[in-house]
């Protein structure tokens, strides 16, 4: 079966999953539903869309400084620009200058079609963000007077705090997930609210709704059933053996989960499938693996009215960050395929009227060290900056605290350029769900180490 995946929360479905009818998402503890929360049903329609760059993304020369001592700092520090540097030199670098501070930043190279969004005020960067318990200053970590995040510098540790915002012991949902909880009750329909087109994550998992994982070209639907009219007796004759008397639970939630995909299918086939959709122009020429998937989104998001939802959660992603060596080059490649689908997606969100309505936003693993490793690379760091996209963002902007680039200078906790994140995770992700229309009284289910930050709206989002 080539079907959605409709996951829910329950053990046993983790056994169906091997079948590949579905999926069950990381997390099959506490089978209680959550109680209901205090949400107020919406009446417009409002989008998320994580994409997530897998590896680690060195932000360092995603946003470069160009004032000239600062640009020297960061250039000492990459190792110049020949021989093995990983600095850009600094007329190849885009220019740009947040409308709040007095100075001169760079972005990448390949990043032209983001530099348009940020000089049209359509794209805001949270500078120097990672996974944090509780806020921390050098002084705070070399003493070991507050609480650090767990097993940081680790791929695998930090992706799943930056998609949980639990920086110590083991969460089992994400708090897209969570997000979905909290706001679910009140959506205004029975599909699922989460899609993702980047298989399942952890993310997306949470303790009540159903998750849609599509794929990211072509169409779906049950398979190997001969033709189309075998195909459609066939499978009225699975819907007819679903609604025959069960016996026992595992069939009885099996019949369920395979009956919500057969429904997912019949819904979304017709609308991912179809070639003339006035989305697919924005992506003319992007045949990448991050284009196609916000492709997908981008229709969903114009089929709102017949999905039947007031919001919407997407999670797309794009790997390849860990990039110890070859970086320039690798960065390149990355950015010139990340950016133009960032860009072609705004642009479709603007054709389809909802681009006040839509918010994209980047995470990853970690930033990495600004001093260069060997091989023309860098190693894991802390904190990164993120770039955030929509017609609601107060863009041209940077928000949070710049790192300063001096090697073992204050925002360095070691010699190599880990900057100590000054804006955490759980900050980022209220300002995006508060937008999103969580209650002050939901935020800490949500995020449960908001209240341990002061600032719980960064100001990004009007």
């Amino acid at each position: 079966m080539n079907a959605p995946y409709i996951i829910t929360r329950r053990r046993l479905l983790k056994s169906i999953a091997s079948a590949g009818a579905v999926s069950a998402a990381g997390t099959f503890e506490g089978l209680g539903l959550s109680a209901a929360l205090a949400q107020t049903a919406p009446t417009d329609y409002k989008a998320l869309v994580c994409v997530f760059l897998f590896g680690g993304n060195d932000a360092n020369n995603l946003i470069v400084p160009m004032e000239t001592a600062e640009y020297n700092l960061y250039s000492t520090g990459r190792g110049g620009s020949t021989n093995g540097g990983i600095a850009i030199p600094s007329d190849q670098l885009l220019g740009i200058r947040p409308k709040t501070l007095n100075k001169a930043y760079g972005l990448h190279p390949s990043m032209g079609p983001l530099k348009t969004l940020f000089d049209a005020g359509k794209m805001a960067a949270v500078t120097n963000i990672g996974t944090l318990a509780e806020p921390m200053t050098k002084a705070e970590y070399t003493a070991a007077s507050k609480l650090r995040p767990e097993q940081l510098f680790s791929h695998s540790d930090q992706q799943m705090q930056w998609q949980t915002s639990v920086s110590r012991g083991i969460e089992r949902t994400g708090w897209g997930g969570r997000l979905a909880d909290v706001v679910g009750p009140t959506n205004g329909s029975n599909f699922p609210m989460v899609t993702s087109v980047a298989g399942s994550a952890l993310y997306i998992n949470g303790n009540t709704p159903r998750v849609v994982v599509i794929p990211q070209s072509g169409t779906f639907g049950l398979s190997t059933f001969g033709s189309a009219t075998d195909t459609t007796n066939r499978v009225n004759a699975m819907k007819n053996m679903m609604n025959l008397p069960a016996g026992n639970d595992f069939v009885m939630e099996a019949d369920d989960v395979i009956a919500q995909a057969l429904g997912a299918s019949d819904l979304l086939n017709p609308i991912i499938s179809v070639n003339t959709s006035p989305v697919n122009t924005h992506f003319t020429g992007i045949n990448t693996g991050i284009g196609n998937q916000l492709r997908q989104v981008a229709k969903l998001i114009e089929a709102r009215a017949a999905i039947g939802l007031k919001r919407q959660i997407f999670f797309v992603s794009i790997g390849g960050f860990d990039t110890h060596t070859n970086q320039i080059t690798a960065h390149n490649n990355l950015y010139g395929q990340l950016a133009p689908a960032l860009k072609a997606f705004y642009d479709a969100t603007v054709a389809l009227g909802v681009a006040n309505q839509v918010t994209t936003f980047t995470m990853s693993d970690f930033g990495r060290t600004l001093k260069q490793a060997s091989g023309g690379g860098s190693d894991h760091g802390w904190g990164s900056h993120q770039l955030v996209i929509g017609g609601a963002v107060r863009g041209q902007e940077f928000y949070g605290q710049f790192p300063n680039q001096t090697l073992g200078g204050p925002s360095d906790l070691s010699t190599n350029g880990r900057w100590i994140p000054t804006t955490s995770v759980d900050q980022y992700g209220a300002t995006l769900a508060k937008w999103f229309g969580v209650s002050a009284s939901d935020m800490s289910t949500v995020f449960p180490n908001i209240r341990r930050f002061s600032n719980t709206d960064l100001g990004f989002l009007a």
